[in-house]
């Protein structure tokens, strides 16, 4: 079982395999408290879900450099390292977020639902880019 993590200032999408760990599905939109309580959580979820895997997001620029956000996501993913055995790996997440809206309004998706569920989509798009990598790898 393989959970991912899409990692932003105020609300945190994770996506998870299913339990053939063939598939990426949506399974919520975390709202941000305090970095210790997200840490925490989010360890757990990983824990209770069986995890063997934690796949972080990492955003860069489109060009490939850091950003702000990249450190802020570093340095969370560090704090999460510490609270769990699990081992996490980082995934480009360039263009998840901008594909899952693309998706959501070509679903007709209204803008206040498209907010609720854009996070976990974004996840699950970061973990489906992970799974196809580990499939050509093999």
């Amino acid at each position: 079982m393989i959970v991912a993590f899409d990692i932003g200032d105020k609300r945190i999408g994770v996506a998870a395999t299913d339990p053939l760990g063939m598939m990426a599905l949506p399974l919520e939109t975390y709202l941000r408290k305090n970095t210790a309580d997200d840490v925490k959580y989010l360890a757990a979820l990983a824990k209770e879900r069986g995890a063997d895997t934690i796949v972080c997001g990492m955003p860069v620029n489109f060009d490939g450099s850091e950003s702000v956000q990249t450190v802020k996501t570093r340095k969370f993913v560090e704090l999460l390292k510490e609270e769990t055995d699990i081992p996490i790996v980082l995934e480009d997440e360039r263009f998840s977020t901008l594909e899952a809206r693309r998706n959501l309004i070509d679903a007709d998706m209204r803008r206040d639902k498209r907010k609720q569920v854009i996070d976990k989509v974004a996840a699950s798009y970061i973990l489906e880019n992970y799974l196809e990598k580990q499939k050509k790898h093999r």
